[in-house]
């Protein structure tokens, strides 16, 4: 998959964090076209961390949590798809995830056919608990070669939090997207480090695989799980363009399912979601 602009979606993790089950991702889905945001162009619903079982089945393969999701990922799948929608998992490149669920380490080949049978579109690949012996770059070249040899186009975004000299190596594992930071939290601080941290960066960005500052805080108002003081409408409206104009990824992170006019005005803009999706991918220069 060679991506020709950043990706734009939502993911479950600023707001809900371990509180993800199938009623929040469909409603989320439904959300995302009743609201317009998929005519704005979003188009993928993530769900980050916490959907697993806490131990792979008896063939090594992960298993979705069977409370949080009774008819299976690919059932969920099949919905956010006939929504004309795609839908994301996550995954870590370490032996457990972030959340201390199992990760990909040494089952590469074998979770990337796994995500291709549930009909998955996206991954997002997390970089916590990962052996000590094992470089980052072979990691996520481990996991890029199962994706491309998985039989399904799977968006591969790779959350390496910059770390390691990502820069260096990242377009080498046919990832469409990077983690150029670290996490985001919903407060003017935290946006306006994760800014300039990219700002000498930016050399690195462009099409086939798009510097990703994290995903978006506008509209969560100091609520839920990242939610660390809040910001203003001027703030929100703020971080938004430069994220949009730094060519990011623009992944929603808010409850969308409720979200106000004022926010929603931001993530439709259509002359700013012009300068994100710009073909040429032009960089931005300081004057």
């Amino acid at each position: 998959m060679i991506l020709k602009t950043p990706p734009l979606g939502w993911n479950s993790w600023n707001t809900f964090a371990s509180q993800v089950n199938d009623e929040l991702i469909r409603e989320s889905a439904r959300a995302m076209v009743e609201t317009g945001l998929k005519d704005a162009g979003y188009e993928y619903v993530v769900i980050d961390d916490c959907w697993a079982e806490k131990e792979r089945g008896a063939d090594g393969r992960l298993r979705h949590d069977r409370e949080k999701f009774p008819r299976g990922i690919r059932d969920l799948a099949d919905y956010v798809h006939s929504l004309g929608l795609k839908l994301g998992i996550y995954s870590c490149a370490g032996e457990r995830t972030c959340a201390g669920y199992p990760g990909s380490y040494d089952h590469e080949f074998i979770d990337a056919a796994t995500f291709a049978s549930w009909g998955v579109d996206f991954l997002k690949y997390d970089f916590c608990n990962r052996p000590a012996h094992v470089p980052g770059h072979i990691l996520y070249k481990r996991m890029g070669a199962a994706l491309a040899n998985c039989g399904r186009d799977i968006l591969f975004s790779a959350c390496s939090w910059g770390a390691e000299d990502t820069k260096s190596w990242i377009k080498t594992t046919g990832a469409g997207m990077w983690r150029s930071t670290g996490d985001i939290f919903d407060n003017w601080e935290s946006i306006k480090s994760l800014f300039n941290q990219q700002v000498d960066i930016q050399a690195y960005n462009g099409t086939g695989c798009f510097n990703d500052m994290d995903m978006l805080v506008v509209g969560m108002g100091g609520a839920g799980n990242v939610g660390m003081g809040g910001c203003t409408f001027e703030e929100y409206r703020t971080h938004f363009t430069l994220w949009a104009m730094l060519n990011s990824p623009l992944m929603i992170g808010c409850d969308i399912r409720n979200i106000r006019q004022e926010s929603l005005d931001i993530l439709t803009n259509a002359d700013v979601l012009a300068v994100n999706q710009d073909p040429a991918c032009r960089q931005p220069y300081i004057i």
